[in-house]
């Protein structure tokens, strides 16, 4: 790859910290992030009597890693996303920099204080990175930092470079979304990278049994990762060097993960006992250390040495990612170290009072400050002022236009549509056009994006040659430049996603928006569900196209026949979900939620499309702005009865020609309606119940009570995502739509198969005329 920008080198760090008063640091985050545990399960009124938890143990294996971390090596620009067991450790270094009010540390999963995991949104502290899903805040610092490079090479006053950082704990590894990540081709070349797992070998129920590090390690390198290992500390390093050290190494190499977390827990004379085994050399080095010695020295892992991990930390190359294993012990320093069973343990208050008397706190004072003449409180100080930044006052989106100049005749599927939309904008809206990156999983082509690919380019991070540019069978250039404005992952759902949601926060994070589309075949979005909802609710905004979808694919069969999704969009929170059946309504809606990214009080979109043409000429040519009013609240009658209907037809989507041509079979006493977006109606119905804050004047437009009617709804997915309509005017409804898995077919054949064709809503619709 030519031109390749893959160094990044971070701002140079100052000289190694006094390594006595970083360990009294050490121990007051220790003491903290036990006690903001402790306080919320112990001290404060528990009126429910529901376990409040907090991780101790979790916290616990953490410290020393983020110690060496933020005391020693960050930077302004560096961000950080903590493991979500380990926030109360990030809250507790907080307080120590002044960046959280004391009376916070009382509030830990209460009621607006501190969160379970840190969150942007939420938090009342600094938060870089919301987690708490497993997986995905590992690799939410990967998609940040391509976003923060998009913003540089579009020249959009993009920060410093700084390090992208995810503090994660090992069991994270077995999330497939890890993988997915680090296989990207594009995250090989994202030096400022860096990945520190906490190796602590438990998982939630049990010690984890052959942790391959070898294995997990060849991974890494194999994708062009640089591995770093901590696995031992200084005073155990000392120890193989003396008579029967080899031993005693090769003893601890070979020993099950099961067998050391035990050896932890026992008494001095049973680990004498025990450890030699059958090697005389070592059981001779272990009878010559006293029982203080023999403890601290088998325990003494590198993940909590801190020497040890700022040389680790200060070893990091800077032309690739780098993953860091720290080899910890979950519980470290406290009674529930190494048990089996400690994830959810939470010390007695005999047990934090002992602790308060081995760390040197007051277990009746926890939240003490260092006295402000202590080499302690120098250092937090200096941290603090090395560590402060300005947040960026969010830049006002350009405005974006209510229409374009289109004029959408014929047939026309809103997949077409939403492939033109993108010339439109280049045209008649080149501000807007300008922050629009789009994103696909290899499947820009199939989703209609290769007209803006040929006009904005491939993001890339650096150039490379398209060799089929003079190839004239080729539609599609794919000509990859720093200033492209499409990025292409391979085909990975939750990699989009992440990306998605990462693109979406920049006016948040760095005060610069851009406004992301990205596109997905929309049986698949059930498969990127959970961390694209994870994105929404960490403040990220931006707009997921599920195209094609529902059984209008009728080639495909049933393996892509997208059935629930209208139900996902009315149900996802921070969202609007939208299904156009016209291009106009398309243009219209798309416009609308380009207007809602990047800006406070802003939101995400989804839509789901079609790749079913259907003629335009059903709406009558009607682009007036009381349509447009109509279209954005959530639907408009597309024909209405003369007199009071008998029945009213109500569909959303693809169906809507069915529904025409039912009208038309029923006679002249039918209102036919076009639902836009399900969401919309839904929140209208329930802010007339009095929840929510919506307008719902739209249910007076579209279902009058002067026309109230028995209803028949259509959609190419499952019916109940329309049957709440029946409840407007509490008249009889009939819903159709796909309620089973379907199969390959001409189209009139799975609609046929499904009963959503045009004779099954006469049907249905005589059948409520009685």
């Amino acid at each position: 790859m030519s031109g390749s920008p893959t160094a990044t080198q971070p701002s140079p760090p100052p000289a190694a910290p006094d390594l006595t008063a970083l360990r009294a640091v050490e121990r007051r985050v220790l003491w903290l992030a036990t006690a903001i545990v402790h306080h919320a399960n112990r001290v404060r009124e528990n009126r429910s009597g529901v376990k409040v938890g907090g991780h101790q143990a979790s916290s616990a294996s953490m410290v020393s890693l983020m110690t060496a971390l933020w005391f020693s090596e960050l930077r302004a620009e560096d961000r950080v996303s903590v493991k979500p067991h380990a926030s109360p450790v990030l809250h507790a270094i907080n307080y120590l920099l002044g960046l959280l009010d004391q009376p916070y540390l009382e509030s830990l999963r209460g009621f607006g204080g501190l969160q379970s995991y840190p969150s942007r949104t939420k938090d009342p502290d600094p938060v870089d990175y919301s987690t708490g899903s497993v997986g995905i805040g590992a690799t939410a610092p990967i998609w940040g930092a391509i976003a923060r490079r998009y913003l540089e090479y579009h020249r959009l006053e993009a920060p410093p470079m700084g390090r992208q950082i995810a503090l994660l704990g090992d069991a994270e590894l077995d999330e497939g979304a890890v993988w997915e990540a680090i296989a990207d081709p594009w995250v090989a070349h994202l030096g400022e990278v860096l990945w520190v797992v906490d190796l602590n070998r438990q998982s939630l129920d049990r010690v984890v049994p052959d942790i391959a590090f070898g294995r997990l390690a060849g991974m890494f390198e194999a994708a062009g990762w640089q591995v770093l290992t901590v696995k031992y500390g200084r005073r155990l390093e000392a120890l193989f060097e003396r008579p029967g050290g080899p031993e005693l190494r090769d003893r601890i190499d070979e020993m099950p993960n099961e067998e050391y977390q035990r050896l932890l827990r026992a008494p001095p004379d049973e680990l004498r006992e025990r450890l030699p085994g059958d090697r005389r050399e070592l059981a001779k080095l272990v009878s010559e250390l006293e029982d203080d010695e023999l403890r601290a020295g088998f325990r003494d892992l590198g993940g909590h040495d801190l020497g040890k991990l700022i040389e680790a930390y200060r070893a990091v190359e800077h032309d690739r990612p780098t993953v860091v294993f720290a080899y910890t012990i979950k519980g470290w320093s406290l009674p529930i170290e190494g048990h089996p069973e400690n994830h959810s343990a939470l010390l007695t208050v005999e047990q934090f009072a002992e602790l308060a008397e081995q760390l040197g706190a007051d277990a009746d004072h926890p939240w003490a400050p260092f006295d402000a003449a202590s080499p302690e409180a120098e250092l937090t100080a200096a941290a603090a002022a090395a560590l402060a930044r300005e947040e960026p006052e969010p830049r006002e989106p350009p405005a974006v236009p209510v229409h374009l100049g289109r004029k959408h005749r014929g047939r026309e599927s809103t997949q077409q549509a939403f492939g033109r939309f993108f010339v439109d904008l280049v045209h008649d809206a080149p501000q807007v056009a300008e922050r629009v990156v789009t994103v696909s999983p290899d499947v820009a082509s199939s989703t209609n994006l290769g007209g803006w690919i040929n006009k904005a380019g491939i993001w890339s991070v650096g150039e490379r040659r398209d060799w089929f540019e003079d190839d004239s069978q080729t539609l599609v250039h794919w000509h990859e430049t720093p200033s492209g404005g499409h990025i292409e992952l391979g085909i990975a759902e939750t990699n989009l996603v992440g990306l998605l949601g990462e693109l979406g926060a920049t006016w948040s994070r760095y005060g610069q928006p851009l406004l992301p589309i990205g596109t997905i075949y929309d049986p698949f979005v059930g498969r990127a569900l959970e961390p694209w909802s994870f994105g929404i609710y960490a403040g990220g905004q931006s707009i997921l196209v599920g195209t094609p979808s529902g059984v209008s694919l009728a080639p495909e069969g049933g393996a892509h026949q997208s059935i629930v999704t209208p139900s996902i969009g009315i149900g996802q929170p921070g969202c609007t979900a939208w299904e156009p059946a016209f291009g106009q309504d398309l243009e219209w809606t798309l416009l609308h939620a380009l207007s809602q990214l990047g800006r406070r009080g802003g939101g995400s979109a989804y839509f789901r499309l079609s790749t079913r043409p259907i003629d335009q000429g059903l709406t009558g040519a009607d682009t007036s702005e009381e349509r447009r009013n109509l279209v954005l609240a959530g639907g408009y009658p597309l024909r209405r009865a003369r007199a009071a209907p008998g029945v009213t037809l109500v569909g959303m989507g693809a169906v809507m020609p069915e529904l025409v041509e039912a009208a038309e079979v029923l006679g002249d006493d039918v209102d036919v309606i076009c639902v836009t977006s399900a969401d919309l109606l839904f929140r209208a119905l329930r802010a007339r119940s009095g929840f929510g804050e919506h307008d719902d004047a739209i249910l007076d437009e579209l279902l009058p009570r002067d026309r109230a009617a028995p209803i028949v709804t259509v959609l190419d997915g499952d019916p109940h995502a329309l049957a709440f309509l029946g409840t407007v005017n509490e008249v009889p409804l009939t819903p159709l739509g796909v309620t089973h898995f379907g199969q390959s077919g001409d189209l009139a054949d799975v609609y046929r198969h499904h009963e959503i064709d045009a004779e099954t809503v006469v049907g249905a619709a005589l059948d409520l005329l009685g």
